[in-house]
């Protein structure tokens, strides 16, 4: 089995003209800044434009609305993490046996999804991951299962391990239930092991 590869996405945009491409990379870097600076409640159109040095018009030219810049700031986050799943350096990128990769993939997605759980909810109804975001994430723990000799319907199995790093579940965990991060972490493990039959 091989590595899953990023695909094209049907029905999405042609590829950005190279200022416009400019633009929007500075756009999103301004409202980044912003967002570790002062949370995603600081990050206003205005704020954004201001950083950026551009209009707000320009602001709301790329990205229509508050929601959609925090989707777009969520879609690039996705990126980047996605190229650390491809090609970053091991346990989490290629080089790591199946189960160490696994491993890695579980605490990263857990911690991805924390550290951008305010981003997610101001993105509002694009704030959940995009269809292309988790699809890669399916497709990545499949290939994993299937390195791992794992039989059975490797689909359901890995939306199995999917769902408990997902947003709404881990929220329900650490902030209202109180769990500490590692128990989230390792009972997610305990339930790897038991698909893998490790």
């Amino acid at each position: 089995m091989t590595e899953p590869h990023l695909l094209p996405i049907i029905g999405a945009r042609p590829p950005e003209r190279r200022d416009a491409a400019r633009n929007r990379e500075r756009l999103l870097d301004a409202a980044q800044s912003l967002v570790e600076r002062c949370g995603t409640r600081g990050v206003t159109m205005d704020a954004v434009a201001a950083a950026a040095g551009v209009g707000k018009g320009t602001v709301f030219r790329r990205f229509e609305s508050r929601e959609g810049l925090m989707a777009a700031l969520l879609d690039h986050s996705e990126t980047e993490w996605q190229g650390l799943v491809m090609s970053g350096p091991p346990p989490l990128g290629p080089g790591a046996e199946p189960w160490d990769r696994l491993l890695a993939f579980g605490r990263s997605r857990l911690e991805t999804t924390l550290l951008h759980a305010e981003l997610i909810r101001a993105a509002g109804r694009a704030g959940t991951r995009s269809y292309a975001a988790y699809s890669f994430a399916a497709m990545h723990v499949r290939y994993l299962l299937g390195e791992l000799g794992v039989t059975g319907d490797l689909p359901i199995l890995a939306v199995a391990l999917l769902a408990p790093l997902e947003g709404p579940i881990l929220e329900q965990q650490v902030q209202v239930d109180g769990f500490p991060v590692d128990r989230v972490y390792h009972g997610w493990v305990d339930l790897a092991r038991r698909i893998t039959r490790r």
